[in-house]
């Protein structure tokens, strides 16, 4: 069995940095396309980046180029979500999520995604 547990988040201030993970347990995330996600209230899911199995490539979503970095520890079979220059607007649940055969221009559907975490609360105060 699959499991996904994330962790990290917290309540920060504007300005500040956090540094989400991603623990996975049953699949070696080197194997897989790791994606993150994020969700506010009254919203949808919303992309945020992956990292895919297929070519090691890191996607992200346009509104987070730049400031946010995804990376991978195979030892610890972890991924991480660093998010540097925190903003209100990115008070959200942030999840991840693995997936085995997705190829590159789907990586933004959660659907495409066959295991989740539980989410990691990320609040940004200003």
């Amino acid at each position: 069995q699959v499991q996904l547990v994330e962790s990290g988040g917290g309540l920060v201030q504007a300005g500040d940095s956090l540094r989400l993970s991603c623990t996975a347990s049953g699949r070696p995330v080197s194997s897989v396309t790791m994606g993150w996600f994020r969700q506010a209230p009254g919203k949808e899911r919303e992309f945020v980046g992956a990292l895919t199995r297929s070519n090691n490539s890191v996607y992200y979503a346009d509104s987070v180029k730049g400031r946010f970095t995804i990376s991978r520890d195979n030892a610890k079979n972890t991924v991480y979500l660093q998010i540097n220059s925190l903003k209100p607007e990115d008070t959200a649940v942030y999840y991840c999520a693995s997936g085995v055969r997705i190829f590159w221009t789907m990586i933004r559907r959660p659907s495409e995604y066959d295991y989740w975490g539980q989410g990691t609360q990320v609040t940004v105060s200003s």
